[in-house]
C-alpha cells in the first residue's frame, strides 16, 4: 500500500467515523472553495454524516456560484456551530479560514485537505498535494475511498472547482491528471456547457462597467514587463458592480502580450489587496509571500496596508523589469 493510499484511506475513515463535521474554505471564496465545500458536503451527506458547510467570510455564496446546488445551505461562520471534525478546504493557513478561525483550531479534530505549495499542516491529517490542479481534484481522488459512486450532483460541484482553478483548462496546472478528472466528472453528470454558462457568461451589467474601468487603468511598468490595473471602493458604487464580480477581472488584464506578470490592486481606505498572475514562468507566489501573503507559482496573492502608491512602491521592484 502506498503512503498515499494510506493517506486517502485515513482521511475517509476519520470523516464516516465522525459524529458531526463542519466544512469551511478560505475568505472571499473562489470557485475552488465554493465548489469543494458544496461537492464534499453532499458526499458526506450521502454517507449519512451531519454536515454544516460554512463560509469563512460572508453569509451566503457568492452571486457566481449561488446555482450550486447546496449553495443555500452554506452558514455563516459567525453563528452558532458545534462540530466533532472541522474540514478545512483550499486554506493553507489557519488565518485564511476568517471567521471560522478559531472553531478550527478549538475542534476535536482538524483535517486540511489542500493543494497549496505553502500549506502548513496544521491538521491531525493533511491531505496536501501541490501537484493537484484544485482542491476539488483531491477530494474527487477521495470519493472511492468514501465508498460513494460518482453521481450528478458531486460531479457538478468539482467539475466547478476544476475548472475554475485551472483557468477554463488554459493555465500550467492543467495536467493529464487533471483532464482525466475532468472527463470521468463529466462521464458522471457534470454538464460543461450549463457549468461554463454560469460561470463565465452569466455577467452583471455592472461587471462589465468595472471591466471596462479596469482595461481603461491598464498601467506597463518596469520596463514593458510588468502590467497592472487597479479599482476602489468607489467603483463598486458608480458600477453598480459587487466586490464578489472581481474574481475572474485580473484575466482581463492577464490577455495582454508580451509581459511576464500582471497585478490586479484593490483598494480600500487603510489597506490594498493585490492579486497576482505569471507569464513565461515567473514565480509569484514567491512575490507574494514576501510580501505577507502566498499562493502558486502562477497565481498568488497579499493583502498590505497602505495606498496604491505605497504597495505599488513594495510591490513593484519584486516583479520582473530585464528579459
Amino acid at each position: 500500500m502506498s503512503g498515499r493510499t494510506e493517506l486517502l484511506e485515513q482521511v475517509a475513515e476519520t470523516l464516516l467515523a465522525a459524529e458531526s463535521i463542519a466544512i469551511c474554505a478560505h475568505v472571499d471564496p473562489d470557485g475552488d472553495a465554493i465548489g469543494s465545500t458544496l461537492g464534499l458536503a453532499h458526499l458526506l451527506r450521502g454517507c449519512g454524516v451531519a454536515v454544516t458547510p460554512l463560509l469563512a467570510s460572508g453569509d451566503r455564496a457568492p452571486a457566481t456560484y449561488a446555482f450550486l446546488p447546496g449553495a443555500d445551505t452554506l452558514q455563516a461562520a459567525t453563528t452558532n456551530v458545534t462540530c466533532d471534525l472541522f474540514v478545512a478546504l483550499d486554506a493553507p493557513d489557519p488565518a485564511r479560514l476568517g471567521d471560522a478561525r478559531d472553531l478550527a483550531l478549538n475542534a476535536r479534530r482538524l483535517v486540511v485537505i489542500d493543494h497549496h505549495p505553502d500549506n502548513k499542516y496544521y491538521g491531525i491529517l493533511n491531505l496536501v498535494d501541490e501537484r493537484a490542479a484544485a482542491t476539488g481534484e483531491l477530494l474527487w481522488e477521495l470519493l472511492p475511498y468514501l465508498g460513494c459512486a460518482p453521481e450528478s450532483i458531486a460531479a457538478m460541484c468539482l467539475f466547478t472547482a476544476l475548472m475554475t482553478d485551472t483557468g477554463r483548462f488554459s493555465y500550467g496546472n492543467t495536467t493529464p491528471a487533471a483532464l482525466r478528472h475532468a472527463a470521468e466528472m463529466i462521464e458522471a453528470g457534470a454538464n460543461v456547457v450549463d457549468l461554463y454558462r454560469h460561470v463565465y457568461e452569466n455577467r452583471s451589467r455592472g461587471a462589465l462597467a468595472l471591466v471596462a474601468r479596469t482595461i481603461g487603468r491598464l498601467t506597463f511598468a518596469n520596463a514593458g514587463h510588468v502590467a497592472y490595473s487597479w479599482i476602489d471602493t468607489n467603483d463598486f458604487a458608480e458600477t453598480g458592480a459587487l466586490p464578489e464580480e472581481t474574481e475572474n477581472l485580473i484575466d482581463e488584464i492577464r490577455v495582454v502580450s508580451g509581459v511576464d506578470a500582471v497585478a490586479l490592486l484593490k483598494v480600500s481606505h487603510d489597506s490594498v489587496r493585490v492579486s497576482l498572475r505569471a507569464k513565461n514562468g515567473y514565480d509569484v507566489g514567491l512575490v507574494a509571500r514576501t510580501l505577507g501573503g502566498g499562493g502558486h507559482a502562477a497565481a498568488a496573492g497579499f493583502t498590505r496596508a497602505g495606498s496604491l502608491e505605497s504597495v505599488l512602491g513594495e510591490l513593484l521592484p519584486l516583479l520582473p523589469s530585464v528579459g
